[in-house]
């Protein structure tokens, strides 16, 4: 049977892997914000709860599909441990939707409190969460005082001696540029073998009182480069070693002489703050539905008494 028949635009045909060859699908985009803290990272993994399979678990309840036939991805494979404020991430329904406050009010209704979708839009077929992406920011949270405030203990590490922030944003400047980072990312398992040279545009050092944010900015990230970034910058702000041995590590293009310094830095304190796409790439379809960026629930008529 042709698309034509089934009533589906060729628009909307699409496959996320060129070796499937299923029914035409529509694809739409999510924004999520969650607290990785109870979970094994973005992953499915079938023993261990992960953001992927619960998110996974919402989805296949309200559009009635099977896990496999969604073909959920998301832009960033965050680690255990590790928040996110604007992760984001597609998936395809073989149908298209009218409008989508009622399924965006039903996703959150279903997923855990520490998982919330900020946004649902349609999506062009040509849109990727993963290999679509321009550029990401990261930002790292170092508490950084004798004395850890509770309210921050799931979110920033605790950095017991003192910094020299002066030292930091100067070595923080040598990691901005085009460059091989391959001395500052761990092995990853069961993915693609990427490029390791990737472009950093901006690492920000900025001072909120005790707290101290490590933000960077870039193309792409290894697996765990952030964390040993700060890792490093952390050594440097002790001033256990001096700025510029940045560059000497980068030059070595292997990750034993940065562990020989610096000790990745836990996975607390980081959060995948926003994820980059050409304007073009995050244009609506034609024939979608209005994006949901949630509802307010009002109240028509207060029935409490005044006093």
């Amino acid at each position: 049977m042709g698309y034509a028949a089934l009533g589906l635009p060729l628009a909307a045909v699409h496959y996320d892997d060129p070796e499937l060859h299923t029914s035409p699908a529509y694809k739409w985009r999510l924004v999520l914000s969650y607290d990785g803290t109870r979970f094994s990272g973005w992953q499915y993994q079938p023993s261990t709860p992960t953001l992927q399979g619960t998110l996974e678990q919402a989805l296949t309840r309200v559009t009635k599909l099977e896990r496999k036939d969604l073909c959920l991805v998301g832009a960033s494979r965050t680690d255990t441990g590790v928040h996110a404020l604007g992760q984001v991430a597609h998936f395809v329904t073989p149908f298209n939707y009218t409008e989508l406050q009622d399924m965006h009010a039903a996703l959150n209704g279903l997923l855990p409190p520490d998982i919330r979708v900020r946004e649902i839009s349609p999506a062009r077929p040509e849109f990727h969460a993963r290999f679509s992406v321009t550029g990401k920011i990261y930002r790292y949270k170092i508490y950084n005082d004798t004395v850890m405030d509770p309210f921050h203990r799931l979110y920033a590490y605790h950095n017991l001696s003192e910094l020299n922030t002066c030292v930091m944003k100067e070595a923080a400047k040598y990691f901005v540029g085009k460059h091989d980072f391959s001395a500052f990312a761990n092995a990853q398992r069961n993915d693609r073998i990427l490029s390791p040279v990737k472009n950093i545009s901006r690492v920000d050092i900025i001072e909120q009182g005790p707290i101290l944010h490590v933000e960077v900015e870039g193309s792409g990230f290894m697996y765990r480069q952030v964390r040993n970034m700060v890792a490093l910058l952390l050594q440097i702000g002790r001033e256990a070693i001096p700025p510029d041995i940045v560059l000497n590590i980068l030059a070595t293009c292997d990750r034993k002489e940065l562990a020989k310094v610096a000790l990745v830095a836990p996975p607390h304190g980081l959060c995948l703050v926003q994820v980059k796409y050409n304007e073009e790439h995050l244009q609506l379809p034609e024939d979608g539905p209005a994006p949901s960026f949630g509802r307010h629930h009002s109240i028509s008529k207060c029935k409490l008494q005044y006093y």
